[in-house]
């Protein structure tokens, strides 16, 4: 049977506060940790409800400019399914708008009198129509022409990265391949040595054992031996 104590975590440290003070940390501890998970579903769920987004124009002098992008949710009224919208961070209530300019993006301007008002970008091509502005193909040619001209003039100095680095990192490449050789090399040459003094001991040996002669003669007989 699964005792119950021993599902205390605190039950193995002895920090003299008894068994009623570990049961309280126990307790304590568990509803901290309710409490930050019921928090964070909280804020994400908060969160999702602000899904509007409203970006707000003013003019500025002689110009009109985005001063700032709120975010604004559903506020029901009544019980009739009336609804507002309850913008973020100012506590503003307007009226729900109609005219996206992108998804979930219900662009405002604020007029000189305070009112927001919901607006849509405005049609370029008709208002060039209306101004009777027209850009003719051989217009656009010669900007497009001016552009190739100033971004070569730009950029013929600057050269690629394996134009710039390309024959310095070969050159290392090949160093640190080298490099790798020769470690194997000498850290193999003990046990070359090794070999190579061994086959001789064996050669002086044979050598003697046939009366005399040079060490050629005895690897040949050595050679020999091994065949039969």
């Amino acid at each position: 049977m699964v005792d119950i104590a021993g599902l205390n975590p605190f039950a193995n440290f002895d920090i003299g506060i008894g068994a009623i003070g570990s049961a309280l940390l126990v307790l304590f501890i568990a509803v901290f940790l309710i409490c930050l998970v019921g928090v964070i579903i909280f804020l994400y769920l908060n969160k999702r409800k602000y899904k509007y987004r409203i970006p707000l124009t003013k003019k500025v002098g002689e110009r009109t400019i985005r001063i700032k992008t709120f975010l604004a949710k559903d506020f029901p009224i009544g019980r009739a399914g009336d609804k507002l919208w309850l913008v973020k961070g100012i506590k503003k209530y307007i009226s729900p708008a109609t005219l996206q300019t992108a998804p979930n993006e219900f662009t405002h301007h604020e007029r000189e009198d305070g009112e927001w008002i919901n607006v849509e970008y405005p049609d370029v091509d008709e208002e060039m129509k209306q101004l009777k502005v027209k850009f003719v193909q051989q217009d656009m040619r010669s900007n497009r022409i001016a552009i190739a001209d100033i971004l070569e003039q730009r950029f013929k100095d600057q050269k690629s990265f394996w134009e710039k680095w390309g024959n310095m990192i070969m050159q290392l490449i090949f160093y640190l391949v080298v490099t790798m050789m020769m470690i194997v090399i000498f850290y193999q040459w003990s046990d070359i040595v090794t070999k190579v003094s061994g086959l001789v001991d064996k050669l002086q040996v044979t050598e003697k054992a046939v009366s005399g002669g040079s060490i050629i003669p005895a690897m040949i007989l050595m050679s020999f031996r091994r065949r039969k």
